[in-house]
């Protein structure tokens, strides 16, 4: 094999202060090594066989670059070219990085540079699936290239500049605008694509602030590429619903095989995307997976599924439309969980076992048995992860496995560190349990493995909150004009803003809000880590005026739980939801509050059973609750008198024992609460 050395290679990675390592997009310089080293043995072998027998890595390929492509129902679309070139390209690069035949690197190089030369735009409605999946590739080839004598500095410089200029602009914008709709309704799939073109062009350019708008969005993006919004509902055991589940599995598969490829990329960097939000991802894939292989005959595994609904889409069951779908990803995340890093991952297992030896006719990881199959690990991991959270009367507990693990033991303490209780053992799959203390309180609990080297150390302990525990109290004082006094002793306390004052409230003093600008700010991440609850207050309701809300608890116009007097309908209402105002659960009174009186009213939730009460009295309940507060991450925006949506007016009124309780209280509580004098 041919390659640059010295200074000049190394002015051709990158100068001295980059931080990016090179090649480090799909490939670090160690995948190669290795792939060249085991591309002829078993099971290597059999993605290195479909790789050359491949038509399109030829070097008899014909190459057509046109100077616009177009892709969408409102133009002509030519978009298949690139997509089968790309393909070609790839192909013949990851030949001469195994192989050394430098025919197949110049090939790759001519065709290359005619697209660079050639391309000037990418038009139609659906051109970020063209700037996404091929900006991807024509940057993880160029890398490829990159220590290949015959493409120059000046090669590299085209390509370059066509990606920053045509494929990243529509990338961003994207990301940015959401094609002029809301962020969630654009699926999963779409951003991902875009993400991972503009994570690859950040580091092909050493564009420190591309590969960081990347990362971002993965993180804390307001769209269906950020992870928590991708992995839209995380069900015990850890597996995870992915948000297009409910679509067909076909561009389920696209959402999971592109975020497999960011968090590739990633990791190559430095970056460990695949961990994030405790292996939020791996949950995600063990999630499809499973709901794609099948477990006997034609019978397919069966996965858990709530409703998901955005503005545009409604999907209420698991879709079988495409299910078994075989887009080669599973590779990649098998090797990454199970072979790095030691976890267990029994479907992704399995999934990635099946399709083996991955080829290589798809937009992504092409060839994936040959390009990221590891030597299994010596050792698995221990059990990890450990969480739990109170519900419907029960500890619901999920953790991560190790490789190697035959079972698993839950263990019950009453105070941190222990003496522990061996509460169940023999757990194998799916790694929960529920647990029922006999007590309320709060209790710990760790979890160890059965592993052939006997039992493992334990887990990281998780310590769960049982029963009915006061959460928040606001005590009004009108000593302090600034904040509110948490009573509770769990420092939740309150800050004013805007037009509020002191007045006398029905028992002592009460917070008066002037409907204008008045509202309390009670401390970030105020319940990101309650499942039921109870929330009450005294309320006295100067004016009628739809969508005024008592509180609202949340991130943004797509996250949050609230209570208004008066919904749209002219109904008192409470809403839960991670997907705007169309999604998520609600509870509807049979009225409005009454105005010009002081009313008790309250929201309880246990298990999947909700319930609204005006003056001690139920007067609405749903059943099919699947939303709890600790289900809206990261919540900064926990108003009383003000919602998340600016155009709505601010509560106008009076507010007094404002409480919030772990648990959800029983109706006679409940009643009690409303009848204290």
């Amino acid at each position: 094999m041919t390659a640059y050395g010295g200074d000049a290679f190394a002015a051709r990675l990158g100068d001295a202060s980059s931080a990016f390592a090179h090649p480090g997009l799909m490939h670090a310089q160690a995948d190669f090594v290795r792939m060249a080293r085991k591309y002829s043995t078993a099971p290597w072998v059999g993605s290195w066989n479909l790789l050359v027998a491949n038509p399109k890595v030829s070097l008899s390929y014909n190459s057509a670059p046109v100077s616009v492509i177009y892709r969408g129902s409102d133009v002509t679309q030519n978009f298949s070219g690139l997509v089968n070139e790309c393909a070609a390209m790839y192909g013949m690069a990851l030949r001469w990085k195994i192989s050394g035949d430098e025919a197949y690197a110049a090939k790759a190089t001519s065709m290359l540079n005619g697209w660079a030369a050639t391309l000037t735009s990418i038009q139609g409605r659906d051109r970020a699936l063209v700037a996404g999946p091929q900006g991807f590739e024509l940057a993880n080839i160029a890398e490829m290239l990159r220590e290949y004598h015959g493409f120059t500095d000046d090669n590299l410089t085209a390509v370059k500049k066509i990606l920053r200029n045509i494929f990243y602009p529509i990338s961003h914008d994207l990301l940015a605008n959401h094609g002029d709709r809301e962020p969630l309704e654009i699926n999963a799939n779409w951003y991902l694509f875009n993400m991972s073109a503009m994570m690859a062009i950040g580091i092909l350019c050493d564009d420190q602030a591309k590969f960081d708008e990347a990362i971002s969005y993965f993180k804390t993006g307001n769209g269906n590429g950020c992870i928590m919004h991708a992995g839209y509902y995380m069900h015990p055991g850890y597996l995870c619903q992915w948000q297009e589940s409910g679509r067909d599995q076909t561009h389920t598969m696209d959402g999971i095989a592109a975020m497999a490829v960011v968090c590739e990329m990633a990791w190559n960097q430095g970056v460990d995307l695949y961990g994030y939000d405790n292996n939020r991802f791996l949950a995600a894939a063990e999630y499809s997976a499973k709901a794609n292989l099948v477990t006997s005959g034609t019978t397919y595994y069966t996965v858990p599924y709530v409703a998901y609904r955005n503005n545009v889409s409604t999907w209420k069951t698991f879709s079988t439309t495409d299910q078994g779908d075989d887009t080669p990803c599973w590779a990649l995340i098998y090797n990454h969980y199970v072979n790095r890093q030691g976890l267990a991952a029994p479907y992704s297992t399995k999934r990635a076992l099946s399709i083996q030896p991955e080829g290589g006719e798809w937009d992504y990881i092409s060839y994936g048995t040959l390009a990221y199959t590891l030597d299994a690990i010596a050792t698995g991991a221990v059990p990890s992860g450990l969480s739990g959270y109170f519900s419907a009367g029960a500890v619901v507990l999920s953790w991560w496995g190790g490789v190697y693990a035959t079972g698993y033991t839950v263990k019950r303490a009453a105070q941190t560190g222990g003496p522990y209780d061996t509460v169940a053992s023999g757990i194998t799959d799916l790694r929960t349990y529920v647990d029922t203390p006999s007590t309320s309180g709060t209790w710990y609990y760790v979890v160890t493995a059965d592993t052939p080297d006997g039992e493992s150390v334990p887990s990281n302990e998780a310590a769960v909150l049982t029963g009915t525990q006061l959460h928040t109290q606001l005590q009004y004082d009108s000593s302090s004009s600034t904040s509110v006094v948490d009573a509770s002793g769990n420092g939740h306390t309150g800050t004013i803003n805007g037009g509020v004052t002191w007045v006398s409230g029905r028992q002592d003093e009460a917070l008066s809000l002037n409907g204008s600008d008045g509202y309390v700010a009670l401390p970030a991440g105020l319940m990101d880590d309650v499942a039921d609850f109870t929330i009450s207050a005294w309320v006295f309701w100067n004016a009628s005026r739809n969508s005024e809300h008592i509180f609202d608890f949340g991130a943004d116009t797509d996250r949050y739980l609230m209570l208004t007097p008066s919904a749209g309908n002219g109904k008192a209402r409470f809403a839960i939801t991670v997907t705007g105002a169309s999604g998520g659960s609600v509870i509807d009174s049979n009225a409005a509050l009454s105005i010009g009186t002081w009313v008790h009213v309250a929201v309880t939730l246990s298990g999947s059973v909700g319930t609204l009460y005006v003056n001690g009295a139920a007067v609405g309940t749903n059943t099919s609750m699947y939303l709890a507060p600790f289900r809206i991450w990261d919540t900064s925006q926990n108003w009383i008198g003000r919602s998340q949506l600016s155009t709505d007016p601010y509560f106008n009124g009076k507010i007094d024992d404002f409480r919030i309780y772990r648990g959800a209280l029983t109706a006679d509580a409940v009643a009690s609460l409303a009848n204290e004098p």
